[in-house]
Order: C-alpha cells, then structure tokens, then sequence
C-alpha cells in the first residue's frame, strides 16, 4: 500500500493514470502532454510501473502503457474506512433506545398508536 501511495503523491503521475484510465498509450504520447523532459516521464512511468499500477505492453517495436487498478483495492479499501463515521452503530443504537423510550411514555400518557404515529 505504501508504495501505491507514493506513486499517486505526484501530481504528474496522478493525470498519467488519468491518460490510460480509457486508453493505452506510448511513453512518447504521454510524454507530449507534458512541459517536462522525456527522460523525466519515463522515471514517472518506471515508479508506476514498479507499484504494478501501470504494466508495459509490447506491441512489435512499441511499448504501451495500460492502467492495473488491481493495486489500488488496498489503498481505496483504507480510505473508506477512514471516510466513515467511527462509532455510527452506537448513535443508531442509541436513537432505536430513545424512540422506544419515547412511545413508552407516551402509551404511559394514555396516546393511542393512532395518535402515537401522527406525532411521530
């Protein structure tokens, strides 16, 4: 997971994942949508490469780069659970207790379900 991580810090290699998301391309189409050197992208392709998000496909002479999400499951499954509210179950479980304590008192007060349920 930690070097998945690494290889998306950069913002360079975050728009190469975004390339090949629909399409494989060459290191010299990626290179052309970008203002730093070739020698630079290729590095960017190698750290991608090496955390297996991107594989090289030879196709006669030509290498293509395809994305390989498989690497991604681990890091997106961390993040989820940092997305979700710790302790969500209790605060339910504690509103199940609070409505039930609350048609208690009110069937205690003499409310019919009828008139229970419009108040609700």
């Amino acid at each position: 997971m930690d070097k998945v991580a690494g290889a998306i810090a950069d913002p360079v290699r975050r728009a190469i994942l975004m390339m090949l998301r629909d399409q494989r391309l060459s290191a010299g189409e990626i290179a052309e949508c970008f203002a730093i050197s070739r020698p630079a992208v290729s590095r960017h392709l190698r750290v991608l490469r090496d955390s297996e998000l991107v594989r090289a496909e030879l196709v006669g002479r030509q290498r293509f780069y395809v994305l390989h999400t498989e690497r991604l499951t681990e890091l997106t499954e961390w993040i989820a659970l940092l997305s979700r509210p710790a302790g969500w179950e209790h605060h339910f479980d504690a509103l199940e207790t609070e409505v039930h304590r609350t048609r208690r008192e009110r069937r205690a007060h003499g409310m019919t379900g009828q008139e229970e349920e419009n108040t609700a």
